[in-house]
């Protein structure tokens, strides 16, 4: 099992940034990858970004490439996001996720290939 802690999410205005971590623990060394998903009210969950642990090869969503960061610290075991030029559309409850599988569909930010996931942390982005 692994257990996955968000944190840093608030309340800011748009066109700021601001920075969330996710906290790894338990049984980690068996992850692949670890992603960063959102679900804003009334629509469903999607992928934002993914690292694999090993290599930190990373993908985005077009909607926030260039504009969001995910990094690790595998020391840490510690998932990171640095999200710039935030806008409205970007308010959504963010979840870090990670898998233990290995495939393009765990890169491409398929949420049914991944195995654990946190318990969310919101984001408001006002205009």
């Amino acid at each position: 099992q692994v257990q996955l802690v968000e944190s840093g999410g608030g309340l800011v205005q748009a066109g700021t940034s601001l920075g969330l971590s996710c906290a790894a623990s338990g049984r980690t060394r068996n992850t692949y990858a670890m992603g960063w998903f959102r679900q804003a009210p009334g629509k469903e969950r999607e992928f934002v970004a993914v690292i694999t642990w090993i290599g930190g090869v990373t993908y985005y969503a077009d909607s926030v490439k260039g504009r969001f960061i995910i990094s690790r610290d595998n020391a840490k075991n510690t998932l990171y996001l640095q999200m710039n030029s935030l806008t409205p559309e970007d308010t959504a409850v963010y979840y870090c996720a990670a898998s233990e599988r290995i495939g393009v569909s765990v890169i491409k930010g398929a949420p049914r290939d991944y195995d654990y996931w946190g318990q969310g942390t919101q984001v408001t982005v006002s205009s």
